[in-house]
């Protein structure tokens, strides 16, 4: 997703692939929303086994892979041109490399749950940057409520009148940083490639591999090859690749051209609820009160951010 869980990708999606579709785009949908939701928790199963960085690009190679496929199947080729490669390769740094390995080394030490959480501030970073950086997006009395509310949010989950007591600040910090990376990446991708002539799906499979050509560099010089592969942690970072990365960003390109950008990044906060599920029913995770109340109000917050006000009817 553009700036959701475990996923940014790149450009507007051209008017060729609005086409009809034989899955209703509300069970698309929801099949986003769990496969991003369950990323957390495969993202925990497989660094119970390998390294952050294995993890990262096992999930790179795998989502890759279904991207190549996709490609091949549509015959679409790659971008051309050294200027787009260039750009493509930053974007696939903050918007791939950079944000799942802060994920992957964050949940050496705090929950899945938590994780899924973080991932939600994604929006409440953006609206900070975009005021920032994007002219045309000017700061309104609901988007500045919301950004107040969801920051509110963040400091419940973490629960702030407990100083932070029982926290690990070092895992919390890289996966708000993880979700710093997103809406970072996404207005880079928006000064340098909007517009661009190549499709959608020609400008991700190639950011999805320059990000996986930039892991298969970092993880041997911090990593040492594993000398065994057990299988379930082995699934986990399989299905965190080809499903929580490349089949995910099918379908959201997908959704993105059937009902717009709005609807479509409305998967955002749906994530955190599906990351804590699944990480309390089969991880065992503990939960307090303060995470689900916290994770509430962040998202509350980060929904106003995305508000827009209605326009008024002519008189």
């Amino acid at each position: 997703m553009s700036t959701v869980a475990g996923q940014r990708t790149v450009t507007a999606t051209p008017p060729t692939l609005r086409r009809r579709v034989a899955l209703d785009w509300r069970i698309r949908f929801g099949i986003l929303s769990l496969i991003w939701g369950f990323s957390f928790l495969f993202i925990k199963v497989g660094t119970g086994a390998f390294a952050p960085f294995q993890v990262t690009l096992g999930r790179l190679a795998f989502g890759t892979a279904v991207l190549a496929a996709a490609l091949a199947v549509k015959r679409e080729r790659l971008p051309r041109g050294a200027r787009t490669w260039g750009h493509l390769a930053v974007a696939a740094f903050l918007l791939n490399a950079l944000p799942f390995s802060l994920f992957a080394y964050s949940e050496l030490t705090i929950p899945s749950t938590l994780a899924g959480i973080c991932n939600a501030t994604s929006p409440l970073w953006g609206m900070v940057l975009s005021l920032v950086a994007l002219s045309e997006d000017r700061p309104t009395r609901r988007r500045v409520a919301g950004l107040g509310i969801g920051f509110l949010g963040v400091l419940t989950v973490l629960g702030v009148w407990q100083g932070f007591h029982g926290l690990d600040l070092t895992g919390t910090a890289m996966a708000l940083l993880a979700s710093l990376a997103y809406p970072v990446g996404w207005i880079y991708v928006r000064r340098t490639l909007a517009g661009s002539s190549h499709s959608h799906l020609s400008l991700t499979g190639a950011q999805l591999l320059l990000a996986t050509v930039q892991l298969a560099l970092v993880t041997p010089l911090f990593t040492t090859l594993p000398s065994r592969f057990p299988l379930v942690p082995l699934l986990a970072v399989a299905a965190l690749g080809a499903l929580g990365t490349g089949l995910a960003v099918l379908i959201q390109y997908g959704l993105v051209a059937e009902v717009g950008p709005t609807t479509a990044q409305m998967v955002t906060y749906f994530i955190p609820v599906i990351a804590t599920a699944a990480g309390v029913a089969i991880l065992g995770e503990s939960l307090t009160w303060s995470t689900p109340v916290g994770a509430v109000i962040v998202l509350a917050g980060a929904a106003l951010t995305q508000s827009r006000p209605k326009a008024r009817p002519e008189k």
